[in-house]
């Protein structure tokens, strides 16, 4: 947005240094007869597109068509021309005296003497795909003056970026076509993929001209856009909401280190299954698109054993009995496999911090603290490798449930008083390795394990005052060689942590986990070990550790 010329070129120059290659100014507001737009262009450190977007289309100009037409004659006679003009062919179309004046100004075929610019027919829709968007489309390109065609919508789902796609591969005539709002990112980062003309970032997230306009550092860094091409594979994140998840920097980060041709992308999409299933079902069935894999988290793990089922594919064992995955895998024949890294990555995580191997961890003590989602795959885990699980949890009966589905035998379920139908203490040394049992929370101070896992949220950020094992209540054993494990990442260090590490446990951060189910998840798709230092370095710079 233009205010000044001198303010114009600065920002302009910023863009040059970040890697744009063109810039827009938009002069919505920038008319008065004393504005330099002659001096705008010539000065430009970079090749530029004018527009002077009207209300009506989205902009700020609110000047009469009469009065904005003067103002492009006065842009357009007074200097170097711009390579671009942006015309909305609304405008175009409604405007005799506009279409006369374009003819005179830009490039096309019959031009009489010589115009330089080339025209942008532009059509923008803020909330929905227009219902004539081909009619509009078969307009532009019947349009002998126009050289670019514009079209941007918001995007209803990531469905969206299907047909935008779709537009740009057809090559109607050299083509921009964008879907805004968050579910049109894919759009705006894969434009390179598809042959797009270009797509548009902002300086700063606050600069955006447009909704879900990404940074110039964000499209080139974040998202690799100078080594996306043809055969970019395509991958991401599916949850709802998802713009929080710090997968794609980690993910695009590997991507980059190991020189493999991949992006990874934020995938919102609504929580019910009847969405994850078409939208999910639109990117696999488009084979150009190269979509291989997606990190799936709250709340599609379920929906994603659900879709693998129903397409025939394959579903990893332990994932099935978990009853959630959180990795889908697209062969390129087209064959999918759902897996579950958390719980792999929370035994690597312990057994890391130990120094001791997967098969050491039978007959080991672990207490695992909460019942949800996150609590399954690590009581699964830690349970086919052979350790002993009590389950602590302020509701007890989810305790009993979540020890039923996985203990080795019996329903290993005890209510602090030992095993169903047994004496002694659930938490003490009596239970037989690989098995699970449930105690209330309030017994936790009496456990004699080795292992302590978090799988609450307590203490998560923004409430990190809190702890789910006060320092007063902690279990008698705690020091030397006891090892607690929080599955909170942010913050990295969790007051649990923390009077943990003074206590002289051995602690272990959510980061671990994070990073090494992300490490699984990378290896499964490019078979290349994942730079786990890279990953770790990510997390510490988004966390500002």
């Amino acid at each position: 947005m233009v205010e000044a010329v001198q303010q114009a070129h600065a920002a302009a120059a910023r863009a040059a240094e970040g890697g744009a290659d063109l810039v827009e100014y938009r002069i919505d507001t920038f008319t008065g007869p004393d504005c330099d737009l002659a001096g705008l262009v010539d000065g430009s450190p970079l090749p530029c597109i004018l527009t002077c977007r009207p209300v009506w289309e989205g902009g700020l100009c609110e000047l009469d068509e009469t009065a904005r037409l003067k103002v492009f004659e006065r842009a357009m006679t007074a200097g170097r021309p711009p390579a671009y003009i942006d015309i909305e062919l609304a405008a175009y179309q409604k405007s005799p005296d506009l279409r006369r004046a374009v003819a005179r100004w830009v490039d096309h075929p019959g031009q009489v003497g010589r115009a330089d610019a080339g025209l942008i027919l532009s059509s923008h829709d803020f909330e929905q795909r227009p219902v004539d968007l081909y009619q509009r489309i078969e307009a532009m390109v019947a349009a002998a003056a126009c050289r670019v065609i514009k079209l941007a919508w918001r995007a209803r789902s990531l469905r969206d970026n299907i047909e935008a796609f779709e537009l740009l591969r057809h090559g109607y005539k050299p083509t921009i076509a964008l879907c805004m709002g968050e579910a049109g990112l894919p759009s705006r980062v894969l434009a390179r993929k598809f042959n797009g003309l270009l797509t548009f970032a902002a300086l700063e997230a606050d600069q955006a001209t447009a909704p879900g306009q990404p940074t110039l550092e964000q499209l080139k860094t974040l998202y690799r856009w100078d080594a996306t091409g043809p055969l970019t594979r395509v991958y991401g994140v599916i949850g709802h909401p998802v713009g929080h998840s710090m997968s794609p920097a980690i993910h695009n980060a590997g991507f980059d280190h190991t020189g493999f041709d991949g992006v990874y992308l934020p995938m919102p999409i609504p929580p019910d299954y009847t969405h994850f299933k078409a939208t999910v079902g639109a990117w696999l069935d488009m084979a150009d698109l190269h979509f291989r894999g997606a990190s799936v988290t709250i709340p599609h793990k379920e929906n994603l054993l659900r879709f693998v089922a129903e397409r025939g594919g394959q579903i990893e064992p332990l994932a099935a009995r978990i009853g959630a995955a959180n990795t889908l895998t697209v062969g390129d024949d087209g064959t999918l496999h759902a897996s579950n890294s958390d719980y792999a990555a929370a035994l690597d995580a312990v057994c890391n911090g130990l120094g001791i191997g997967r098969a050491e961890l039978a007959g080991r003590r672990v207490a695992v603290i909460g019942a949800g989602g996150a609590a399954r795959a690590i009581v699964a885990g830690f349970a086919a490798a052979g350790a002993t699980v009590v389950v602590y949890n302020r509701t007890l009966e989810r305790a009993r449930q979540l020890a039923e589905a996985f203990s080795a035998g019996g329903d290993g379920v005890g209510d602090g008083g030992g095993p169903a139908g047994g004496g002694g203490d659930a938490a003490g040394t009596d239970v037989a390795p690989g098995k699970v049992v449930a105690a209330p929370l309030e017994k936790l101070c009496d456990c004699c394990c080795q292992i302590y896992i978090n799988c609450t949220p307590i203490g998560m950020h923004p409430d990190v005052d809190k702890t789910p094992i006060e320092a007063s209540a902690a279990p008698r054993q705690w020091g030397e060689g006891t090892v607690v494990f929080d599955t909170i990442y942010n913050p990295i260090e969790t007051r649990l942590l923390r009077e943990a590490r003074a206590a002289d446990c051995i602690t272990i951060p959510g980061t671990e986990m994070f990073t090494r189910q992300a490490a699984a998840q990378f290896q499964t798709w490019t078979g290349r070990e994942a730079p786990l230092e890279v990953f770790e370095g990510v997390m510490r710079k988004r966390m500002g550790g």
